[in-house]
């Protein structure tokens, strides 16, 4: 599958789910939508969890690996910045709607945790060791283990709480 074919379908999926709900979003409905086979679908991804998943890292690629700013507060700035940014708030709102499908499927729960958390989490823990290898932090600081918990339950609570989404400036402070 081309890369434009690969982008046709990811959009099929993420406008299906603007739409609908996960449970709504059928591999009939993408293949329909993205003028492609379920046939192809399904070798391409295993199934609707793998493919939602793919959908959702495709939303926003990896650029984590050219984050390091030389400190943990820019560091942190520069994680608020992209997470609170407009290329991510998209996201965000889909990984609301697809929270109550997580629960209810476990397959989407893990393919959207292989695929968007892990990678984010990777990237968090590499920020954390930098910052304790320069010496800004203690490497047995508790409030390590809460630095990603901080970033997405700002960004997933904010619109909750005050009704707005996490912005780079909400984030940021």
């Amino acid at each position: 599958m081309t890369a434009d074919r690969e982008r046709d379908v990811f959009e099929a999926v993420l406008t299906l789910l603007r739409e609908g709900d996960y449970d709504a979003l059928t591999m009939d409905n993408v293949a329909t939508r993205a003028r492609a086979s379920k046939a192809t679908l399904y070798r391409r991804w295993q199934g609707k969890p793998q493919l939602v998943a793919a959908a959702l890292r495709h939303q926003t690629p990896d650029d984590s690996d050219y984050l390091d700013t030389g400190s943990l507060a820019g560091d942190l700035h520069e994680i608020a910045r992209r997470a609170g940014g407009a290329a991510l708030q998209d996201f965000w709102v889909l990984l609301r709607a697809l929270s109550r499908a997580m629960h209810a499927h476990p397959e989407l729960a893990d393919a959207v945790y292989e695929s968007r958390v892990e990678p984010e989490l990777r990237t968090m823990r590499a920020v954390v060791d930098r910052a304790v290898d320069r010496g800004e932090v203690a490497a047995m600081n508790p409030a390590l283990g809460f630095l990603a918990h901080l970033v997405s339950g700002a960004t997933l609570a904010r619109p909750v709480v005050e009704r707005a989404e996490a912005d780079a400036e909400f984030l940021g402070r």
